[in-house]
């Protein structure tokens, strides 16, 4: 996007100059100007913006750092990692199946790599997984998250599936946190699957994602105690 934009800046620019028509070379600047301002939101709100939402919500979760933490969808372990620092004597499980269309990059050693990076290899788990079929026994983790993972599953009753299997290995009394696009769309299935208590919360500019007024949801919810 920022290569386009400054092509075109400089080929519109040139053009107008030569024909003597500011009016062109105004219309092009603004074009050029809007799409490097969307560009530069979406690196701020795939990088900065969505670490610091994520630090926030884990924050307001107040862990006391021996929790068994999933992050389905975990793509190159950001929030993963995240969660991780804050389990010293607890484990987090990232979970994928690491398709580079969803993400760049995406791969299980690059999660490994990240991990080590951020000195919480110790703590954290890695497993091939698809969302729609879990391989961890029913309520096996104290808290459950994911970050713009579920929009992926493109049908409505498999990514339903998926959303069941998030709510089937959550302990009861346990914790859900999505965020996604539109994650509105998910919260009476959660609800059904146990999860009665589910909230949506759309958040702020920082998830705008390159387009001005679009913001990422917030889906939170407890899995009812038995």
């Amino acid at each position: 996007m920022f290569a386009l934009a400054g092509t075109g800046l400089v080929l519109a620019g040139r053009w107008a100059a030569r024909r003597r028509k500011p009016a062109v070379g105004i219309a092009a600047a603004i074009g050029g100007l809007t799409v490097l301002g969307s560009a530069a939101s979406y690196c701020y709100s795939t990088g900065p913006g969505k670490l610091s939402i994520w630090r926030e919500l884990l924050d307001e979760l107040d862990l006391r750092g021996h929790e068994q933490v999933l992050d389905v969808g975990c793509g190159r372990g950001a929030v993963l990692i995240s969660a991780a620092r804050r389990l010293p004597a607890g484990r987090a499980t990232g979970a994928d199946i690491w398709r580079l269309r969803d993400q760049t990059g995406n791969s299980r050693a690059m999660t490994e790599r990240n991990a080590a990076v951020e000195g919480v290899s110790e703590r954290v788990d890695i497993v091939d997984a698809d969302a729609r079929d879990l391989p961890f026994p029913s309520e096996s983790f104290d808290l459950v998250l994911s970050s713009l993972a579920f929009d992926n599953i493109s049908d409505t009753e498999e990514r339903a599936k998926a959303l069941r299997e998030a709510v089937r290995v959550l302990r009861p009394g346990g914790r859900l946190r999505i965020v996604d696009d539109r994650a509105d769309r998910y919260a009476d299935v959660i609800r059904e699957a146990g999860c009665p208590d589910a909230v949506v919360r759309r958040l702020d500019w920082r998830t705008w994602y390159g387009l001005p007024g679009h913001h990422m949801t917030l889906v939170a919810a407890s899995k009812l105690a038995a």
